[in-house]
Parts: C-alpha cells; structure tokens; sequence
C-alpha cells in the first residue's frame, strides 16, 4: 500500500519538476556548450570568412600567449588580497561594532553603505574623487602634508584595484562576522574573563576559533565573485598599465569585444571555468574538514 503510493506521488510531481529543470538546461548547460563549441572553432568576426573547426588551436595559441599567465598570476593576487584584507578588516571591525558605544547604529549604517553601490560607481567615486593624482581627496592630503601627489593607477594600479574592491565587500565581510559574534555565548567570555584572560586572550582564544565557520563561509563566496572582477578594472586601468591590471576575466573581454575572436575568447572561457571549478573544489573540501572538525 505504501510503495504503490510513493509511485503515485513521485509520478505526480514530475510535472512540476520538469518546467524548473528545463528552465536550468536552457540557462546554464546551453550556454556552456555554445561555449565549448565555440572554443573549437575559428570565429573571428573581423575575418568571418575563415571559419570551421579549429581543433585545439584556439588554446594551443592561448596558452603560448604571456598575457594568460600574467592574468592569471594577476586574478590570483587579486583574490588574496582582497581576502586578506576584507577577512582581517572584516574580523577587527565585527569585535569593534560588537561593543557598546556611542552611536553605534549610526556607524553601522555608515559601514555597511558601500556595498550597495554598484562597482561601476563605486570605480568612478575612486578615479575622480578619491585618488586622482590632480583633483583627488588623497591627494589633497598628500600635498597639504608638503608631499608629491601619487598616481595610483599608473605607479600603483593592482594596489588600487585592491583598495577599491576591499572597499566594496568589507561591509559583506563585517556583516556575516559580526552575525556569528553575536551568536557567541556571553557566560563563555565573562569566565574567562573571571579567569583572567586579557583582550587579547579572548580573541585568539574564544572569538576566533568561534569564528571560524563563518571565516570560511566569507572566503568561498568572496573568492567565487573576486574571480570575476571587471567593471573597477574597465573603468579605472582597462587593464594597465600595460597588463598590470589584466586578470582572467578582462582578458576574455579584450579577446571577444576588442579583437573579435570569439574561438579564443571561449577558450579563455573554458580555462576561467575550469579555474573557478579547481578553486571552489579546495574551498569546499577546505571548509567541510573544518566544520567537520568543529
């Protein structure tokens, strides 16, 4: 009697399966087929008449090209970096807004502002306002302090991209921190405290081993949305000086909508695919030892 009704209710929610599922074939595998496809062909629309098949030409002479490497030596620099400093910022500022102060509402509100700007405005706020070498506020400061103004995205371009993407996903960071600080059982501090623990002792101790879910839970997503910075690089460097800013990403952009090759921009597709993948593969595995072991 049992089995015959699970039948029944298994076969009667497959109409209501099958529109989700074909909505995910449409959106995500067609798309990734086109671009294996495309990554086999020689496409270039500057030259449409030389087409067919290309076999692995498109990423024989990708991977013999120096920028490839030097974006993706640049994606992953960019990545920890920005890592290092919204993880750090980010668990130094959850302590801080945890405590009670005077306008702490305020603070907050003011703090987690930058991550609802668009990267697009948040990009031009930096370039024209903040670190123009003529017109900018910190060079403003520099030369009220008898210093040289800095060009920073033509001395310091992959600093300031850094800066600019920290700017935007520190309040993320901050967010999720200060949540699992909150979830931190107040009788285990104030024992410790009763026990003598200093500040110090407390966060190495006690805060930090208990944030060490959500540390991890920070890095995977930041790390999956930092591989595919763009617009703070169009905007700001276009990837300059020279290839200084270029990551794996702005690559495919030069490759597909300024040279017009879509067969060797879908291969540098199929690599950022194949990279995010190897990358989310050691995240996941990273963080499900961990909280196995928590």
């Amino acid at each position: 009697m049992m089995t015959a009704l699970t039948k029944t209710r298994r076969v009667n929610t497959l109409p209501l399966i099958t529109p989700s599922v074909l909505v995910l074939f449409l959106w995500m595998v067609v798309p990734l087929v086109m671009t294996l496809w495309f990554s086999f062909q020689r496409y270039n629309l500057l030259n449409p008449s030389v087409k067919g098949f290309a076999g692995l030409e498109n990423y024989k002479s990708l991977v013999a090209d120096s920028a490839l490497w030097t974006a993706m030596l640049n994606t992953l620099v960019l990545v920890a970096s920005v890592l290092g400093v919204t993880v750090v910022l980010g668990t130094l500022l959850a302590v801080l807004f945890n405590q009670e102060f005077f306008g702490r509402p305020v603070a907050r509100l003011l703090i987690i502002a930058p991550f609802f700007v668009m990267p697009t405005v948040s990009a031009l706020i930096w370039k024209n306002m903040l670190l123009h070498p003529v017109n900018g506020l910190v060079a403003f400061l520099t030369r009220s302090l008898g210093l040289e103004a800095i060009d920073w995205f033509g001395n310091w371009p992959m600093t300031s991209i850094v800066m600019i993407v920290s700017w935007q996903w520190l309040p993320f960071a901050l967010l999720i921190l200060l949540t699992a600080i909150q979830s931190l059982d107040n009788e285990q501090i104030e024992a410790a405290r009763m026990d003598g623990a200093g500040a110090s002792a407390l966060f190495f101790f006690i805060i930090l081993p208990h944030l060490k879910r959500a540390i991890s839970v920070v890095v995977m997503i930041e790390t999956i949305f930092f591989l595919s910075v763009f617009a703070e690089i169009l905007i700001t460097t276009s990837g300059g000086p020279g290839l200084a800013t270029t990551n794996l990403a702005f690559l495919i952009y030069i490759r597909s909508l300024l040279e017009y090759d879509v067969g060797a921009a879908s291969a540098g597709g199929v690599i950022a695919i194949v990279l995010a993948n190897v990358v989310a593969f050691f995240l996941v595995r990273t963080i499900a030892r961990s909280l196995e072991e928590g």
